[in-house]
């Protein structure tokens, strides 16, 4: 099988294509780039504007992924217009086109971020979607472009993922663990900005494995899917860092505890990702932490700009 990753040259694409290769797909990435190309040699990398994509570019290809746009809040707080703009109306476009091709799959890498601020409740793929701020509007925006296509020819899987922490070769360090990682390295100190907010975290791997599963689901399955290693509070999550990294480290870490409003606080279940993609999850917050250390070396200028998508989006000047 012959697969296209829209964005694929970005944290979870970088971690991803080395799977699918080793799967023995074919595998072909457009990218702009703008992080950087930390991909194997054997894939093949278009650098093309996506809205750029014609008819005729995507036939060749059975399944489509889509992992571009703008990944976090900070970013679509920045630029609020190009936000809705790559996350709604680009796989939208993308989508339509690919149908027209003949493509038979589009997955799209959503969010749970869609969710907002819920009180004490489990969500599912049919609760409430009630997020009020520019990154989760437009990923349901994009859902819901890419959805309206699905019909008995062409499959369209959505995977609402949780939080992706744990190294890639693209890597970041604007992500909940992977920041509690650094200051514990850098500072032998964790900021916990509010240790009662819930969070779905999901391990890299866990995430490349539950795009794997909806590559390989029958092509009759469509449908928006919750992806997440587990559920945690940040204050749960904090002391997981704390405790693994003195024990890596042999360093105490402390912890300063504050108590910053937030607008996203959502759990989530995966018992649909379970019983019709067949996606298991197998890492915890330890593993991660653990999958950070063993890498460190690789990354070990915490300051890097490449590092943070918001110092590298602010460096484009696209708004």
């Amino acid at each position: 099988m012959r697969l296209l990753i829209a964005g694929g040259a970005g944290y979870v694409g970088s971690r991803l294509i080395p799977m699918l290769l080793e799967r023995g797909y074919g595998v072909d990435v457009v990218d702009l780039m703008w992080f950087g190309n930390h991909l194997p040699k054997e894939v093949g990398i278009i650098q093309k504007d996506l809205f750029k994509c014609q008819e005729e570019d995507l036939r060749p290809y059975e399944q489509i992924i889509f992992l571009a746009g703008l990944s976090n809040d900070p970013m679509a707080e920045f630029s609020p217009s190009l936000n809705f703009v790559f996350n709604g109306a680009l796989p939208s476009y993308l989508a339509f086109i690919a149908k027209k091709a003949g493509v038979r799959r589009f997955v799209y890498g959503s969010s749970c971020s869609v969710y907002g601020y819920t009180v004490n409740e489990l969500y599912n793929e049919e609760s409430p979607v009630t997020c009020g701020y520019p990154y989760g509007i437009s990923k349901l925006q994009g859902e819901r472009g890419v959805l309206q296509l699905q019909d008995e020819k062409f499959s369209v899987i959505a995977l609402r993922k949780g939080t992706v922490c744990g190294y890639s070769p693209r890597m970041r360090l604007d992500l909940i663990v992977n920041t509690m990682f650094k200051s514990a390295m850098m500072e032998k100190k964790i900021t916990v900005n509010n240790p009662s907010i819930w969070r779905p975290i999901v391990d890299i791997r866990d995430a490349a494995m539950a795009y794997l599963r909806a590559i390989q689901a029958d092509y009759s399955l469509s449908g928006v899917f919750n992806v997440a290693s587990g559920n945690y509070t940040v204050g749960q999550v904090g002391d997981f860092v704390k405790y693994e990294m003195e024990k890596l480290t042999g360093h105490r870490v402390d912890i300063a505890l504050k108590n910053i409003a937030d607008f996203r606080n959502y759990k989530v279940t995966i018992d649909k990702s379970r019983t019709y993609l067949g996606f298991q999850p197998q890492h915890t917050i330890e593993d991660i932490i653990a999958d950070l250390f063993e890498h460190k070396l690789s990354f070990e200028d915490y300051d890097r700009e490449e590092f943070y998508n918001i110092k590298v989006f602010k460096k484009l000047n696209l708004h």
